[in-house]
């Protein structure tokens, strides 16, 4: 299938994301048509559609979706998922643990890691992802080169972040030495890399975005040279911010501020600027934040797993700050499932606002992430929108006696998508990837994991 092909999806059983404002209610959708990319056309009730076309999906028994958006991730994870020395550890010291493993990291490495992740986001009906690779080494120096190479040829849309650290331990900071880099070698390289591979044209599938880690992990200055290149080439900025009690102290203790007023005193707080987790703001640092029209990761599981606390996202929405979905890593996760953590989402805000519903889990996962990520021809199913479309089969076994096709997705536990469209491109079929051998996909991915926990004395 080429991206000018003519698909008809026809006959949908919900759909969700096409704007109920303009009078073209989901329920009344009979149809949309995909064209070089792009949705062409959006057929109402009644509507048929009287063009070529190439290929029909006949739909009676799907729910189409705008393809599901992550805001943030860690694709390297995924080859250090359950690992004995990390369990049941609160953030810093479940960082502690890890960083000597992943000082081990080659390029090899990231990139089966990558695909894997990629392939596993695709299979959840996801479309467009970021990921957060702030681990350079000798070994591993061109980590987002070999990262941007897999996502063209996955043909996955994705905003890859120059994370860095370089603050290490003898410094003050957490990081131990073996994973920091030179700051001047961090900002040559970020440079190198927004010259290479960012591409501001509107319906891009490759940016780069600047990420140093956090602020227990990077110098102030380090934090300040970044925004100022992100001014200058507009790109945008990502961090980790507010993720745990740990690093409130952490700011106080060294910088005599908490974690927002140190983004604040780097000049961080602009609309081109995102963050993963924020869960412990003030009311007052919250709508700051929203003044400023920053936006946030909300990582749903990963707060969970290694009991960081909860986002408020109630409050955040409320003071006009952009809220998208993320899985995190794969190794405080465990997981690269979207639409799995669109439902952790559902559940867990529900425990603190009765108000929240399935709907907004799903806004959360699609149009809040292309608000996060400024890219408004993402997240939803409006004409002229990027064909990024997920479908899902509601005859599996655990949506039998479901009565609302939308409600269900989230309640009864959607796990895979049964097809999905990238760019006009299909990528999963019936459930299954496509040009892509899962299993042996898996079976490379697991032997690397096992050699790099060799290499770091584990097994």
């Amino acid at each position: 299938m080429t991206q000018g092909n003519v698909i008809w999806i026809r006959n949908p059983l919900a759909t969700y994301g096409i704007d109920t404002n303009s009078g073209r209610p989901a329920q009344n959708v009979s149809g949309i048509i995909v064209s070089n990319g792009r949705i062409e056309c959006v057929l109402l009730q009644g509507e048929d559609w009287e063009g070529d076309y190439d290929e029909i999906i006949d739909a009676s028994r799907l729910v189409v979706l705008p393809g599901l958006i992550n805001t943030h991730h860690h694709f390297y994870q995924t080859l250090t998922r359950a690992m004995r020395i990390a369990l049941n550890k609160p953030l810093f010291q479940w960082l502690e643990a890890l960083y000597p493993l992943w000082a081990n990291l080659t390029e090899a490495d990231v990139e089966i890691a990558t695909r894997l992740a990629m392939a596993e986001l695709m299979l959840s009906g996801c479309t467009t992802t970021v990921d957060h690779h702030y681990l350079f080494t000798e070994s591993c120096k061109n980590a987002i080169d070999v990262q941007m190479q897999v996502a063209t040829e996955m043909g996955m849309r994705a905003i890859l972040t120059r994370g860095s650290m370089s603050l290490d331990q003898s410094s003050g900071g957490l990081p131990p030495a073996s994973v920091v880099e030179n700051e001047d070698t961090i900002l040559s390289e970020s440079e190198r890399l927004i010259k290479k591979w960012h591409s501001e044209k509107d319906y891009s599938l490759c940016q780069i975005a600047l990420a140093p880690c956090s602020p227990f992990s990077v110098t102030p200055e380090l934090m300040r040279a970044t925004a100022e290149m992100a001014n200058k080439t507009g790109v945008a900025l990502h961090t980790h911010l507010a993720e745990t009690e740990d690093e409130e102290a952490f700011c106080i203790a060294k910088y005599g501020v908490r974690p927002i007023e140190f983004l604040d005193d780097c000049d961080w707080l602009n609309p081109r600027a995102w963050f993963a987790h924020s869960v412990h703001l003030t009311q007052q640092e919250i709508s700051l934040l929203g003044s400023r029209q920053c936006g946030v990761s909300h990582c749903p599981s990963s707060n969970m797993v290694l009991s960081s606390g909860v986002c408020k996202v109630k409050e955040l929405t409320t003071a006009g700050v952009a809220v998208g979905l993320a899985v995190d890593g794969s190794a405080s996760n465990d997981h690269s499932n979207l639409i799995q953590e669109a439902r952790q989402a559902f559940l867990l805000q529900r425990l603190f606002n009765s108000d929240f519903t399935h709907l907004d889990a799903l806004r959360m996962a699609t149009l809040g992430g292309s608000e996060v990520l400024s890219r408004p021809e993402l997240g939803h199913l409006n004409e002229g929108a990027a064909a990024d479309l997920a479908m899902f089969d509601l005859q599996e076994i655990q949506f039998s006696g479901a009565q609302d096709p939308l409600a269900a997705l989230l309640s009864s536990g959607a796990h895979r998508a049964h097809h999905v469209l990238i760019n006009g491109v299909w990528k999963v079929k019936e459930g299954r990837l496509m040009n892509i051998d899962t299993a042996n996909l898996v079976k490379k991915h697991h032997s690397q994991a096992q050699k790099l926990w060799q290499r770091a004395g584990l097994s």
